[in-house]
């Protein structure tokens, strides 16, 4: 269990999942914090990772950090996104073993599951089907980092867990169209439109892919209830016999032209939406099946409209700040 005086290190802190966290640790009085930026430790180099882990002995871990992006980025940078995070939960899984840290949550994604398998998404699908081709090598790679933490706690009786987030947005999300997500990048394009007095926004696909959605702060809020669960729930999440994996998610979603429609009028746009057919849907339907950490006692706070409102109001304050 967790106090005031734990030392804590996030992984990731500038990231949309790393910096809600940071927040939520901090409005829940943890005081010791330890974060570092990418230029001040970067978590591909082992050696470098390794002193760090030396230097702080942190007690509890989130791993939040990796490389992130949408299915433009993907597709262009394979190899990029499966080297970085594999190295990055190799390096920091094995420096947290190496120094006795007591609890570690992997932070992992929802397209580590097969692309077609039985909805809504259980943590036991993993690994019963092909992947979606659009992201294939960072599903991979966060497969890769799910094992390692099962491997040491079989192979070392250590306490890791990996937490499966839905697809996130939030304050301090990425806005850039060529590696955005799909829910920030209709906010750019919905909030460009009105701006400019345009009638039409361009959508990539058909629009008809369901998605589940989850405000950063919400995911902050349960990664933080699982770590500090008492010794029996979290032994059990992390018995050794059993694939340390746990989902977190609202359990609900919408089509992604349900979506935008959303978007447009927390907006206030009234202009129309084309499809541009030519552009991949991904997986059609992805929404996670949360009644394990549900049967814990966690339940998301935010509504989807509030999280667009308030996503919305954090983009145009970035806007007016750039």
């Amino acid at each position: 269990m967790m106090d005031a005086s734990t030392k804590i290190y996030v992984a990731g802190h500038g990231g949309l999942a790393g910096s809600a966290l940071v927040r939520e640790l901090s409005v829940q009085g943890f005081e010791r914090i330890s974060t570092r930026t990418h230029s001040e430790l970067d978590l591909e180099d082992a050696v470098a990772t390794r002193r760090f882990f030396d230097v702080e002995q942190p007690e509890v871990v989130f791993l939040a950090a990796g490389k992130v992006g949408g299915i433009a980025a993907n597709n262009t940078f394979p190899v990029d996104f499966l080297l970085a995070n594999l190295r990055i939960a190799a390096n920091v899984i094995e420096a947290a073993h190496c120094v006795g840290v007591r609890r570690l949550i992997y932070l992992g994604s929802s397209c580590i599951y097969p692309r077609d398998c039985q909805q809504p998404i259980r943590e036991e699908y993993l690994l019963t089907g092909p992947l979606e081709a659009t992201n294939r090598p960072y599903a991979l790679a966060k497969i890769a980092g799910i094992e390692l933490c099962w491997s040491y706690n079989r192979q070392y009786g250590t306490k890791y867990l990996a937490a499966m987030p839905t697809n996130l947005f939030g304050r301090g999300d990425n806005y850039d169209l060529q590696s955005s997500h799909v829910l920030p990048a209709l906010i750019r394009k919905i909030h460009e439109a009105k701006v400019a007095g345009n009638p039409q926004v361009v959508m990539w696909g058909s629009g008809t892919p369901r998605r589940e959605f989850l405000h950063a702060d919400d995911l902050a809020r349960a990664l933080v209830f699982l770590a500090a669960l008492d010794d029996a729930r979290y032994g059990r999440l992390t018995d050794p016999t059993v694939c340390p994996l746990i989902n977190v998610g609202t359990g609900e979603d919408l089509t992604i032209r349900e979506l935008a429609g959303l978007i447009a009028d927390v907006v206030g746009y009234r202009g129309e939406f084309v499809l541009d057919g030519s552009k991949p849907d991904g997986t059609m339907r992805k929404v996670m099946d949360v009644a394990r950490i549900r049967g814990l006692g966690w339940r998301p706070q935010t509504t989807l409209r509030q999280g667009l409102a308030s996503a919305y109001e954090d983009f145009v304050r970035g806007s007016d700040d750039g």
